[in-house]
């Protein structure tokens, strides 16, 4: 399947180690057939732990696709500097949205839901339902 109109998806973490290796797992997972833009933006320029709005603006504009930019965050200022990029309105692709869901479990269920070409609404709430994943 062609990523012409596939949602990109955007794994945001104060590591980049953590933010690749979800990435990797999550398209993994998705099978051989998935072409998701998929892309993780970690860490800080100068490879330190935090987050970079650089780095996440950056990685939003190379999954778009054109069909939304979800973005999946692991903790505290991922999320505040996610939230501050979209209050400004012009660092992320529009149709760019932080998705509320837990960082491992919601990225593989969103890469998979992503690669059969569902809409940003339908990859955020699969991602959105991986909170309800019971392990016990």
């Amino acid at each position: 399947m062609s990523d012409e109109r596939l949602v990109g998806i955007v794994l945001v973490s104060h590591s980049a180690q953590v933010a690749a290796s979800v990435a990797e797992l999550a398209r993994g997972l998705a099978g051989a057939g998935a072409a998701v833009p998929l892309v993780g933006a970690g860490g800080t320029e100068g490879g330190g732990l935090g987050t970079s709005s650089e780095l996440i603006a950056a990685a939003a504009a190379s999954v778009d696709r054109g069909a939304g930019v979800a973005v999946l965050t692991d903790l505290g200022s991922a999320v505040l500097t996610v939230k501050a990029l979209l209050a400004e309105g012009d660092e992320l692709p529009p149709n760019t949205r932080l998705v509320d869901a837990p960082f491992v479990e919601g990225a593989v269920a969103a890469v998979v839901t992503a690669s059969t070409g569902a809409d940003l609404d339908a990859v955020e709430a699969a991602a959105v339902e991986a909170y309800t994943y019971r392990k016990v």
